[in-house]
């Protein structure tokens, strides 16, 4: 590595962006330099890391392995400057165009998707949002993104707050045979084909938490990653599953399906948003976990789901 008497501040605020835009310009703007400017101090950067930070793929740059331990080191090292000097960044979401990134549940991106961007329609107008589906739990990539928004029983590293809750539900298609005034037995439960929900490794599925406090082992005939798939699975099959009330109230309608009663004790799904602790400082990061927890009060007021046997 090259003499450290090299980096100032001001280098230090373009890798930061450089690392979080992965694009030169887009770096630029988000500081207010000009791209021959941040080639400049990327050229510098390259040279004192010994390490090229970012790697052509395809149409694209991605971040070298370096790259990516530097960059919670990096966003602490300025939220540590900053603290120390006592600077507040100034952030208007009237004005601003920042671009946040937001991975999240397949469930989450479902119901909050779009409550969220009407809410920033009217409070934030040139704000965007980069939404990614989350399927594991990668610490260091999930230090790329803004916040997460997924269940509370996913170990999510950093600081966090709920935001909404639902109520699992039976799904199985309507004339199903098994049904008895709308309702499914526990020998029901342990003989119909199944359809499970495997998670990472560090979640507990919810439902199946349920059915095994209840001595059902259930007859798994299709493991999917996420909830939204399962409505689309029972269509015309002797199957079952259990989502979420809100997916069920979203798609039991259009795909003739039913919301079966068992006799299984309740059990909620809770939605956290997580983010990291180094980020905690930030206006724009605090304003929107604000919104999200705006939007979640949406979420809550306007749901007519009722709770049915999970």
């Amino acid at each position: 590595m090259e003499d450290l008497r090299g980096i100032d501040i001001n280098l230090l605020m373009v890798l930061d962006a450089v690392l979080a835009e992965r694009n030169l310009t887009k770096a630029g703007e988000s500081i207010g330099l000009t791209q021959p400017a941040v080639s400049g101090a990327v050229a510098k950067l390259r040279k004192v890391t010994g390490d090229p930070l970012l790697v052509r793929s395809g149409r694209t740059f991605e971040l070298t392995d370096h790259a990516r331990e530097l960059q919670p080191i990096v966003s602490e090292a300025l939220t540590e400057v900053a603290r120390t000097f006592n600077l507040r960044p100034m952030f208007d979401p009237r004005t601003s165009d920042r671009q946040f990134r937001i991975s999240a549940s397949d469930y989450a991106l479902s119901v909050m998707t779009a409550p969220l961007l009407a809410v920033l329609e009217q409070e934030a107008p040139e704000i965007s949002v980069e939404f990614d589906a989350l399927n594991s739990i990668d610490p260091v990539d999930l230090l790329r993104k803004d916040v997460v928004v997924t269940a509370a029983n996913r170990a999510v590293p950093g600081k966090h707050q709920a935001l909404f809750s639902d109520t699992f539900v039976c799904l199985v298609r309507a004339g199903h045979p098994r049904l008895r005034d709308g309702a499914l037995t526990l020998e029901d439960l342990g003989e119909m084909p199944y359809i499970d929900v495997a998670f990472a490794e560090d979640v507990v599925a919810v439902a199946n938490d349920a059915l095994h406090d209840a001595g059902v082992a259930p007859r798994v005939t299709m493991s999917v990653t996420g909830f939204l798939p399962i409505p689309f699975l029972l269509e015309g099959t002797d199957m079952y599953g259990f989502v979420p009330a809100r997916v069920a109230e979203q798609y039991a309608g259009p795909l003739d399906l039913v919301i079966a009663r068992t006799p299984l004790s309740h059990r909620t799904l809770v939605e956290v948003v997580y983010w990291h602790p180094s980020k905690t400082d930030d206006p724009a990061l605090r304003w929107l976990i604000g919104i999200l927890r705006q939007t979640a009060e949406r979420i809550e007021f306007s749901s007519e789901a009722e709770p049915a046997g999970v």
